[in-house]
């Protein structure tokens, strides 16, 4: 080993375990830990994210015992001057697969570059990296189903041990950045927290998956999303303890979800914003005050369709709501208050501590129709009928609707039809579902009229 300082930048892998480029940089010499708050990444993340980060950032720092190096500024720059501080002339990073972490660590690399400094780029935050995996035609996957099947016959590394690092401790530092106020109810940060959970959901709950994950009034999640986000755990870890039973295999293909999604965005940078099946693109939307305001109702909570209303409510006091509940409220903004679903993508972007650029925007483009491997456009999800379905008892609801707690089971789904009249402090319906679903097919039938007179 090198006595000469090298810069372990931190990014989306903040971790001390299974860590192959942290492992390629303790093996070079010692090691400043540097985490840089970039303001491009920050001014897109809403409150719960950030305090999820700051917290997951005290965390690692402790693990490394005080070291962590926190600088803001841009990357190029700070990456300069922590070397020039510590007479380095080395830096080790995760690889970062998204669209801005590309045009970065391009520039980076040929900013440093030209000062004769090194960038070492390992790794990703995902089983198997973007552009790893294509068809027998040689082209990049558009649907789920085969790219799972490729994705198990590709195969990953085994999960590596925590990683000895003798860590640089005197270099200044900003401290880590300062947790925004926030109301959102976050879970436990850092690596031991994310593996209590982990170890408890494999112990507990991996079994029942396959109809747990659809519950949204139990506990049947792994509820890891928010530590994948950023690394804490890498998803091999988690799929080295997994068997082969139906529980585990379903939740092995959930990981699979975000390497395909990670694929999709890698490959098609414009689909974070603009629908991925050109055709989709020109469905009418509503725009105006009436569409605000609508659009306004569904952020908080206010529908009145209980389903929509609780998982918009827990979006707000937990920063985290059920998958199955983010479907529904989805095609709900979009096929029942008929709003560009890139709005809803906006929002959730904002709210989630778990958000995810890849993940979160084309699973909206899952429920709208525009996108890779779609739900089709013309299936649209009753609200109140998916309540009754995922939720019978009204056990979520109740959870967080206490307007509606004292219904029957029968009624919470309903409320506006009880026979007493709709509960006092709860909306009426702002839309009539049945209504808006004729209108959204409609929709559809005039958008398959323009593409078929386009030349």
């Amino acid at each position: 080993m090198d006595s000469t300082p090298v810069v372990f930048w931190f990014r989306r892998d903040l971790r001390l375990t299974d860590h192959p480029a942290l492992a390629a940089a303790a093996a070079a010499g010692p090691v400043v830990g540097l985490f840089i708050n970039d303001d491009a990444l920050r001014r897109p993340s809403g409150e719960a994210r950030l305090a999820f980060l700051s917290a997951t950032l005290d965390a690692l720092n402790a693990d490394m015992g005080g070291a962590l190096v926190v600088r803001t500024g841009q990357p190029a720059d700070v990456l300069r001057q922590v070397l020039g501080d510590v007479g380095g002339t080395t830096v080790y990073a995760t690889d970062d697969y998204g669209p801005y972490g590309r045009r970065r660590d391009t520039l980076v690399g040929e900013q440093l570059a030209a000062d004769g400094l090194t960038v070492h780029y390992l790794d990703s935050p995902y089983v198997v990296p973007p552009n790893s995996i294509v068809t027998g035609g040689g082209t990049p996957y558009k649907v789920f189903t085969p790219f799972f099947r490729a994705w198990k016959a590709h195969g990953w590394p085994a999960a590596g041990e925590r990683v000895d690092v003798n860590w640089v401790t005197d270099v200044d530092s900003e401290g880590v950045p300062t947790a925004p106020s926030t109301a959102a109810d976050l879970p436990a940060a850092g690596e031991t927290a994310a593996w209590e959970r982990a170890e408890w959901f494999l112990r507990e709950a991996v079994a029942d998956y396959g109809s747990a994950r659809n519950d949204p009034g139990v506990d049947g999640t792994s509820r890891l999303s928010p530590h994948l986000k950023y690394g804490v755990i890498h998803p091999r870890q988690l799929l080295e303890r997994l068997d082969d039973t139906e529980g585990e295999e379903i939740f092995r293909s959930e990981l699979c979800w975000r390497d395909f999604y990670a694929e999709v965005l890698f490959q098609r940078p414009d689909s974070a914003r603009n629908a991925f099946v050109p055709r989709m693109a020109g469905m009418e939307v509503d725009e105006g005050p009436l569409a605000d305001e609508r659009f306004q109702a569904w952020c908080y909570g206010q529908t009145g369709y209980p389903i929509v209303d609780a998982g918009m409510r827990q979006l707000k006091a937990e920063g985290w709501m059920h998958n199955r509940v983010r479907m529904i409220v989805g095609s709900f903004l979009v096929k029942d208050l008929h709003l560009d679903w890139t709005r809803g993508a906006r929002w959730f972007m904002d709210q989630l501590v778990d958000g995810d650029l890849a993940s979160n925007n084309h699973g909206w483009q899952w429920v709208a129709g525009t996108g890779t491997d779609a739900s089709p456009y013309y299936r649209v999800f009753n609200p109140t009928s998916q309540s009754k379905k995922f939720d019978p008892t009204g056990r979520y609801l109740r959870q967080w609707i206490p307007e509606i707690a004292h219904l029957s089971d029968k009624e919470i789904h309903q409320p506006e039809a009880c026979k007493a009249g709709a509960p006092a402090g709860y909306p009426g319906p702002i839309v009539d579902h049945a209504a808006e679903r004729i209108e959204s097919l409609a929709r559809l039938e005039r958008l398959k009229t323009a593409n078929a007179a386009q030349p």
